[in-house]
């Protein structure tokens, strides 16, 4: 390992002379001349990490109905037939692997209607499950998969949103798992309520993450303003500064993902990271991630993105969307050392929300 020397006359003289010659040289100088030793630390450690994720729909069906959900809003659950056959999921995922993916994260619908598929990939490949969290993960069976719960607000929200208080169960059925975390989707209607939901969240042992609505199904009073965006970046801000231990998130993706800009460029169809290989037509080509595919229950078609084919990309608020936005783009937050650290710091969130760093 080369050991961090703070910048000097030296180091700038050196990165002039290696400018044509060696350029991966010259790289790795200049991140080491923007971060002090703990910083480079942490970026080595992330670098080798070498995270490729894709996504899988585990079944079409799901025991309750969102308003507000893509995958039904948009008639993902109609494209393909479920594939019935354990050993043809299973003969699936070790092809996957074989492709080189080290994450899946399995949706639906609901992934726990069907834990044997769910089984296919935890014994073969890092595994995270995206529930609704009414239906316990069997940690004898599943003892260290990450699971994500599904939240859209607090308990009234609940019922109004998914028809009865989900938050209450699924804070019941997990409360202190280690390996389990809340994915709040905030709404403009949790302007102002959100602390005590974080505080439920913490008092119960838990984790939590948090994204924007998207709005798929221009649901009235449910609709992002340029003010109200404001306004939820204060408060997030807010809960990430006052409960730390809780909350896993970082300032920079708060107001990547509320503003929709990055370094002065602007989120959506020719810059998401998050196009399924395979029906990625996009030219000029953006960076994305390395042979990302998001797969219908059926383990043949594919859907467009990580969200849904049918969604404005102007108006997407998908955290994952944003954070691998942030992520892929690595390079162009090398111009200093603030730009740098945003960027690993939100690398860090991420390897944290799928357990490849502790939390």
């Amino acid at each position: 390992m080369t050991h961090h020397r703070p910048p000097d006359t030296t180091v700038s003289k050196r990165n002039s002379r290696l400018k044509a010659a060696t350029p991966d040289k010259e790289f790795m100088i200049t991140v080491s001349s923007l971060l002090d030793e703990a910083w480079y630390q942490r970026y080595q450690h992330i670098s080798q990490l070498n995270i490729r994720s894709s996504i899988y729909d585990v079944t079409t069906k799901c025991n309750l109905r969102c308003t507000g959900c893509f995958f039904f809003s948009s008639g993902e659950h109609l494209v393909a037939e479920e594939e019935p056959d354990p050993a043809a999921w299973e003969a699936f995922v070790d092809r996957e692997k074989e492709r080189g993916v080290n994450l899946a994260i399995l949706v639906g619908g609901e992934p726990t209607l069907h834990l044997e598929r769910v089984d296919a990939f935890y014994q073969r490949i890092p595994t995270y499950c995206a529930t609704n969290g009414l239906i316990r993960v069997p940690r004898d069976r599943f003892p260290d998969m990450m699971v994500g719960i599904s939240l859209w607000g607090d308990s009234e929200t609940e019922k109004r949103l998914r028809g009865k208080d989900v938050f209450t169960r699924s804070l019941a059925n997990y409360r202190d798992d280690p390996y389990t975390y809340f994915l709040f989707t905030i709404t403009p209607q949790q302007l102002g309520k959100i602390e005590p939901i974080i505080q439920r969240i913490g008092d119960a042992g838990l984790k939590v993450h948090m994204q924007l609505l998207s709005n798929d199904e221009d649901a009235p009073g449910f609709g992002w303003t340029d003010e109200l965006l404001v306004q939820v970046r204060g408060e997030m801000d807010d809960m990430l500064d006052r409960y730390p231990e809780v909350v896993i998130s970082s300032h920079y993706y708060h107001e990547v993902l509320t503003t929709g800009k990055m370094l002065g460029r602007t989120f959506g169809w020719s810059e998401c990271p998050s196009v399924t290989e395979g029906l990625d037509t996009r030219d000029p080509r953006p960076k994305r991630l390395i042979r990302f595919n998001r797969w219908a229950a059926d383990l043949k078609s594919k859907h467009r993105c990580c969200t849904s084919a049918t969604r404005d990309c102007s108006t997407c608020k998908d955290g994952a969307a944003h954070m691998s936005w942030i992520m892929v783009n690595k390079r162009a937050h090398i111009r200093s050392t603030k730009d740098l650290q945003n960027w690993i710091e939100v690398y860090e969130m991420f390897a944290k929300l799928y357990q490849f760093l502790p939390w």
